[in-house]
């Protein structure tokens, strides 16, 4: 399992760029982001280099910061790959809350799917039996060290 940031903001110009200011003056690295709206506020998701000192510099900042654990799954960078991990899903009955992937340049894997679901130890059992790489906070060290 794997820690992930959130971070909501008001949809207003230039907050963005103050939680990666934030980041880039701690020299906190982003692996990877996704960003929704709704009307009154955006949801940052970000997988970054050391989450726990990313809530701790946000919330110091008067951002309203949650952690939460996530599954990383790596796959092939190639059609079909994350079907195959989807197929898995589907078989448990697990609904996907949300998901977000990236590419990446370790040497083991070619890309990372992020997987926020319903019953998340069922499926990380269930994709490890499976042979899916599943990636735990060592990710990070490795992701930095690329």
């Amino acid at each position: 399992m794997l820690e992930q940031i959130t971070v909501f903001l008001e949809n207003k110009p230039g907050r963005l760029e103050e939680v990666t200011g934030c980041l880039a003056d701690e020299n906190i690295n982003i692996h990877a982001l996704s960003i929704a709206d709704t009307t009154d506020f955006g949801i940052l998701r970000m997988i970054v280099s050391d989450p726990c000192k990313a809530a701790r510099v946000l919330k110091a900042n008067d951002f309203m910061v949650k952690t939460a654990g996530v599954i990383a799954v790596a796959m092939g960078h190639r059609p079909g790959s994350l079907n195959k991990i989807l197929k898995v899903l589907k078989t448990l009955d697990i609904s996907i809350e949300y998901m977000y992937a990236f590419t990446s340049r370790h040497k083991d894997y070619d890309a990372v799917v992020i997987l926020s679901l319903s019953d998340r130890d069922a499926a990380l059992e269930r994709l490890k039996s499976c042979g899916f790489p599943v990636l735990g906070d060592g990710l990070l060290d490795e992701l930095n060290e690329s």
